[in-house]
């Protein structure tokens, strides 16, 4: 139904076994129930009041054929899915480009084994390479994530590129490691430790991170079109809130239940679609981006025989960052 403004929380992607059938109906964490509590409380609270208003005083209460409900909710249906697919896409979209950045980790790493047989200055042009490209994803959910913790990327960020001032986002910072690194290569060109063919083939490796880096951003400064939004919006309160007044002669004390199931069907939907449109952030169904950098890091680390690596992220109460 569209994806509004989410207040930030220390949490995201879930991560944990599939619950079983009596687990599945107690579990809150990850789910989006906690969200639209007060939205489906209201329903139910409606829902009851008009049943016991028409049973009180019928010529008071106005009630309406339940048919014209059934043909609002397919449709209504039918524009939710649209709009959770294009907010899945967005999330998937995100997801492909970081798993893109882990396959472009480990191509360096390959194509960079060369420089080690090729003398001191080589060597010392691979090590720049992978420290770049180990401050490259920590730069990255900084730039992406708002309110990012700065403390690993400060420990990862190779001199000469400190943050001015120190502590600060920079927002221009993954583009300018990315630079570096091109200029690194450059200067191997010169010296003649990479032939042209090499140079081609690594230098296609920043333009293939270039590409992830552009594709984050454009997701996270495009958001799904607000009148879109505010279309689904007003029908769904506008069907949850009528509804009552359609199934009270059908269902009768049974119409608060069918009410809340529906709005808890429809408002979810809402809200797991909010999370999917913007999934940088720490929401719970979220991309674990900082996870997903450390994990990159350890790959780079461990490929270029460092011991002491980072410890590699692991979920707590089922929440992965």
């Amino acid at each position: 139904m569209g994806c509004p403004a989410r207040p930030e929380r220390a949490s995201a992607m879930i991560v944990r076994p599939r619950p079983g059938l009596l687990r599945l109906f107690f579990i809150l964490r990850g789910s989006v129930l906690q969200r639209i509590f007060p939205q489906v409380v209201v329903v139910l609270a409606l829902s009851g009041a008009v049943v016991l208003a028409h049973r009180s005083d019928p010529g008071r209460i106005p009630s309406f054929d339940g048919a014209p409900f059934a043909l609002l909710g397919i449709a209504l249906s039918v524009f939710l899915g649209f709009s959770n697919n294009a907010c899945y896409d967005r999330w998937w979209e995100a997801r492909k480009a970081w798993g893109q950045l882990i396959a472009m980790a480990r191509d360096l790493l390959r194509q960079t084994l060369l420089l080690e047989q090729r003398g001191p200055e080589a060597a010392a042009g691979r090590r720049r390479l992978v420290d770049l490209a180990i401050a490259f994803p920590h730069a990255l959910v900084v730039h992406l994530r708002e309110g990012a913790a700065t403390a690993d990327l400060l420990r990862v960020l190779p001199a000469g590129l400190s943050q001015t001032p120190p502590g600060v986002p920079d927002r221009f910072l993954p583009d300018r490691i990315l630079r570096e690194m091109g200029a690194v290569l450059a200067r191997l060109r010169s010296a003649g430790h990479l032939s042209d063919m090499e140079f081609v083939m690594l230098d296609g490796i920043l333009g293939r991170m270039t590409e992830a880096l552009t594709t984050c951003e454009r997701i996270k400064s495009t958001p799904v079109p607000f009148g879109y939004t505010l279309l689904l919006h007003r029908t769904a309160y506008l069907f949850c809130f009528l509804l009552p007044f359609g199934f009270a002669d059908v269902l009768g004390w049974g119409t608060p239940l069918a009410a809340a199931l529906v709005a808890y069907t429809f408002f979810g939907l809402d809200a797991l679609g909010s999370e999917l449109e913007e999934p940088f952030g720490t929401l719970p169904n979220d991309l674990p981006i900082a996870a997903l950098a450390t994990g990159i890091e350890i790959i780079l680390r461990e490929g270029m025989g460092e011991s002491g690596l980072p410890a590699a992220p692991e979920p707590v109460d089922f929440m992965l960052l």
